[in-house]
């Protein structure tokens, strides 16, 4: 593999200054501490020094000129190695330098090469900087080494690389070797190709390279991609380890990664060379793509914004490492039976994953249960955590490659799997079936997303899951930490520890549990890095959907842990008490500790001690909690508060999934670099009346289209006729989000159809009314909206009198793979949640992107994307977060709009059947307050979709739109959330892989 260079013509990436403190002094400790006073850190005797570095002495690297009166000398005196000069040449080339000329003279185990160069405008270099840079370059591929370390759960294990500190002729000369083998990169012409598609075929897959179908094709495709994805990531982690920046660690027990090798063969620029090899071989890359199975390592908006967020840091070069859990069992799979959802194991590893790298060398010892007892270790009292269950967490490394870079980052997700120590004390004791046992148990852990909590089983599982990552991971960092580092006087300038909502909230008590138990620091110093590294991002609208932890069960599970949440809740009580007195209502609100029949700890008030940075994930959603969800904590800490808007990568949503609109935008912008700089997009603003870019518009969404309806058949054996509205509401089934409202409305509109005249009908704009979305299985409520979208669809569809005119359309199942075919394809989407239950709202940015036309209450990031493309360019219904409270208020004194009343009487008197079963959704509109208000903003809705019809009509106005919301969609980009996090909240820079 190439060697790293420390400059070339990037200048060194120094990490940035720690974010200002927060006031007020008295509560300094749980706000964030001033960076410029230092903790006194007390060494541990387990750190070790850093690797000598090689020597330099004997290189030189001189650049004259005096030499020559057109190029620039550049003399290099270096002991002699295979490969060097091809090497050296290579920095030059990626210097952008051309090579004159050249001369070489042996002096021993030396050599004296002397090249003239001249830039690439063939004139000398006579920039001082620019001269430092070349000599930088050489002396990093002439002299840089590294050595590796893996963590395990015996400690730091050394590893020796070859040609690094050896001695002996021979082992030099064998050092000598591997460099020369490994001194290039693999090859992306087709031919190469092609022939690491069948070595891995034969060697990886164990086909015959003469005999394969098209999924053992998809493997040894997605093999040879992941080749190069381990290229770059080599290169990309060699060099952050070289430059020492700051790095960000993203912590999520959740990543909607979906399938990989389309993403991956774009971001790394091969899609191209990757069909013409595939072609030559007698195969297709689109139906070798779809042999892949969706990642369904999490459920809705936050698991997808995690993958979105992963994928911008890789693109924009920043120095980083999600962590998460490898589910064995995905999020489930939905079956529909008769119109009822059934839910099936989701087997996503059945077929292997070619994506992923086992580090079983990797992995780390999670403790459970036990007791805490105090002992005296060097004069000092000290806590000691003696377990009563250990597991290990074995590592699996995901690369994530950037788009037009070569910096690949790591996504490590944790397995479970059981203490090689107890199965060994088992089997020697012949106590076989206990080490069957307690091996299951270990591996239950990272077993299922999302485990029913209902009961203390599933709370328990739950709450392992959430420690037994976060453990692994502090480990794992603190252990990088280490390799370079021979003090702790440094950790919160070179770590960044985000926290993804409060499920990786344990890594707060963690972290101070392994600086003071294990490293010895005192209280106060692992307290004040805690509040220097942590930063907390919460999705949370109402305070009841906060996370609590029974205080018995956080106990017997993590005794320690216990002990100190109880220690860091009275040290910010008392400071509380010195601020605002005895104010106990208020000294309530704010504990971490809520006391009642149950006592639970609070992990949101956890986070707001500790973490120096909360974010909400829009505008709107900041004010809500700074009005109602931590007013307390905004009153004491206003400064702590931001709010980044959430987005969404445009190489998945649109590169990936609309590979048709992506060519025609770089068309009419003239170049492809909105796929990096999305702002770009706005120049489609320009050309949205022009008559050639409509037609070409309405070609590329008509073959979408299409494809959608092709799928439809595929997987539900309805016909529908492309030319009609494709009416789209996809995502998590919830009352909340109001698809109920949407089935009602369809009711409407076919009880109205039905009432027309002939004459009148053919004036009805044709709609495909489609639905897709999962219902967690213990909700019952929206289980029942499942089953009553497929009634009135069965109903409707089966209908003559309507024909093309309306169909409702369930598409079961779900995901990633899924939304990439429905999003391209839909003309209007609804994004109806009742206002102010929404954080943000991801799915309206991607549905944006694709130029599809938004029906939407004012909620969550809607508002901001009508500042960025107009009111008139989308469909606004539905009451406004203000006025919510005042509805509900009013309660059943609001009446009913008759509309409505006419639908839900239908429902209720069995016109679609099951009346007793759909009698709690009647009920929760007429007999419970309406709490969702779908009464009051009925009559808003139905506006919005006459609006919708008449818009649609006029296909050159509703093309003019679909360009307008492409065109403002560049704010709602992921890489425009994480450069704000970057710069405000983390305090990364970019760091970029110089090859």
């Amino acid at each position: 593999m190439s060697s790293i260079f420390s400059s070339l013509l990037f200048p060194p990436c120094p990490s940035l200054p720690i974010l200002p403190p927060f006031p007020p002094p008295s509560l300094a400790c749980w706000s964030s501490p001033k960076p410029t006073i230092k903790p006194r850190i007390r060494l541990s005797t387990r750190l070790r020094p850093l690797s000598a570095a090689p020597p330099t002495a004997e290189t030189t690297i001189t650049t004259d000129n005096a030499d020559s009166p057109d190029a620039t000398a550049v003399v290099i005196r270096a002991r002699n190695r295979i490969g060097l000069l091809r090497t050296i040449t290579r920095v030059l080339g990626v210097l952008g330098l051309r090579i004159d000329r050249a001369t070489l003279e042996q002096d021993g185990d030396f050599f004296v090469k002397t090249f003239f160069v001249v830039d690439s405008h063939g004139a000398k270099i006579e920039d001082p900087e620019s001269l430092d840079r070349i000599r930088n370059a050489i002396r990093d591929a002439i002299d840089g080494s590294f050595d590796q370390t893996v963590g395990g759960s015996s400690g730091i294990a050394q590893r020796r690389r070859a040609g690094m500190g050896l001695d002996s002729g021979e082992e030099k000369g064998k050092a000598e070797r591997v460099f020369e083998m490994m001194d290039g990169f693999l090859k992306n012409d087709p031919v190469s190709l092609q022939k690491d598609i069948l070595d891995h075929v034969e060697f990886t897959v164990a086909r015959s390279r003469f005999s394969f179908d098209d999924f053992e094709a998809y493997q040894g495709m997605a093999h040879s991609v992941r080749d190069r994805l381990i290229e770059r990531w080599h290169d990309t982690q060699q060099f952050f380890k070289k430059k020492d920046p700051k790095r960000l660690y993203y912590l999520s027990l959740e990543f909607l990664m979906g399938r990989s090798l389309s993403n991956s063969v774009i971001n790394l620029g091969v899609r191209d060379q990757y069909m013409d090899a595939l072609n030559q071989l007698g195969f297709s890359f689109e139906i070798l793509a779809e042999q892949e199975g969706d990642a369904a390592l999490g459920n809705g908006g936050l698991a997808r914004l995690s993958a979105c967020q992963m994928d911008s840091l890789a693109t924009m070069d920043f120095p980083a490492w999600g962590y998460g859990l490898r589910y064995q069992f995905g999020l489930f799979r939905q079956v529909i039976l008769d119109g009822f959802q059934h839910e099936q194991p989701d087997y996503w590893l059945n077929f292997g994953n070619p994506w992923e790298i086992e580090r079983v060398d990797v992995s780390y010892a999670v403790k459970f249960y036990g007791t805490v007892e105090e002992k005296s270790l060097n004069g000092m009292n000290c806590k000691v955590w003696i377990p009563g269950e250990t597991v290990e967490a074995v590592a699996y490394d995901n690369p994530i490659p950037g788009y037009g870079t070569r910096n690949t980052i790591n996504l490590r997700l944790w397995a479970a799997k059981p203490s090689g120590q107890y199965d060994m004390e088992s089997f020697g004791t012949g106590d076989y079936i206990n080490a069957v046992i307690d091996r299951q148990k270990a591996e239950t852990i990272s077993s299922v997303l999302y485990p029913d909590d209902r009961s203390y089983q599933g709370k328990e599982l739950r709450l392992k899951q959430q420690y037994f990552f976060v453990s692994a991971s502090v480990q794992d960092i603190i252990r990088r930490f280490k390799d370079s580092h021979s003090s702790f006087d440094e950790f919160h300038e070179k770590i960044a520890l985000q926290l993804t909502d409060t499920h990786p909230s344990l890594a707060i008590p963690e972290v101070i549990r392994v600086l003071v138990d294990e490293e010895q620091l005192s209280w106060k110093e692992a307290c004040d890095i805690a509040c220097k590294i942590f930063s907390f991002t919460t999705h949370t609208v109402v305070p009841e959907g906060l996370e609590k932890i029974p205080v018995d069960l956080l106990g017997s599970l993590l005794p320690r842990h216990l002990q100190i949440i109880y220690d860091i809740n009275f040290s910010f009580m008392e400071e509380l008490k010195q601020r605002f007195g005895l104010d106990y209502n208020r000294l309530s609100r704010m504990s971490i500790v809520e006391e009642g029949a149950v006592k639970n700890i609070l992990m949101a008030n956890l986070s707001m001690v500790v973490c120096h940075t909360v974010n909400g994930v829009s505008r709107v959603h900041l004010d809500t909690l700074k009005s109602k969800v931590f007013k307390d904590f905004y009153e004491l800490w206003p400064q702590k508060f931001h709010h980044k808007t959430n987005g969404v990568t445009q190489r998945r949503w649109l590169v990936v999934s609309n590979p048709g609109l992506c060519g025609l935008i770089s068309k009419w912008l003239g170049t492809d670099s909105w796929i990096r700089e999305v702002d770009l997009l706005l120049g489609l603003r320009e050309h949205a009346e022009n008559e050639e870019l409509q037609h070409e518009w309405r070609m590329v969404r008509r073959v979408n289209k299409i494809r959608l309806v092709e799928f439809i058949e595929t997987m539900t054996g309805m016909k529908v006729s492309p030319d009609a509205m494709f009416d789209v509401q996809i995502k998590r089934i919830h009352e909340y989000k109001r698809q109920l409202l949407n089935i009602l409305g369809i009711i409407h509109r076919y009880d109205c159809i039905k009432n027309m005249k002939d004459s009148e009908r053919r004036r009805v704009v044709p709609r495909v009314c489609i639905i897709g979305g999962k219902a967690a299985p213990g909700y019952e409520m929206a289980k029942k909206i499942i089953k009553l979208c497929h009634s009135v669809g069965e109903m409707i569809n089966n209908d003559p009198d309507i024909g093309d005119l309306l169909k409702l359309i369930f598409i079961p199942d779900y995901n990633v793979s899924v939304a990439e075919i429905v999003i391209p394809g839909s003309d209007l989407s609804q994004h109806i949640s009742t206002a102010g239950h929404e954080a943000s709202g991801t799915g309206s940015m991607k549905f944006l992107m694709n130029g599809c036309l938004l029906l939407a209450t004012a909620d969550g990031s809607t508002l901001e994307i009508i500042e960025e493309i107009g009111e008139e360019n989308m469909f606004i219904c539905g009451a406004k977060i203000h006025e919510v409270n005042m509805m509900r208020e009013k309660g059943e004194t609001i009446k009913m709009p008759l509309e409505l009343a006419r639908v839900v009487r239908m429902v209720r008197v069995g016109y679609f059947g099951h009346e007793e079963y759909f009698k709690p959704l009647c009920d929760s509109i007429e007999s419970s307050g309406d709490f969702y208000l779908l009464g009051h903003d009925f009559p808003s809705y139905l506006e919005a979709q006459a609006a919708a019809d008449m818009a649609f009509v006029n296909q050159k106005k509703w093309t003019k739109m679909s360009i307008l919301n492409t065109a403002g969609s560049g704010k709602f980009s992921s890489d425009r959330t994480i450069g704000e996090y970057a710069e405000q909240t983390w305090g990364v820079e970019p760091c970029r892989c110089p090859f």
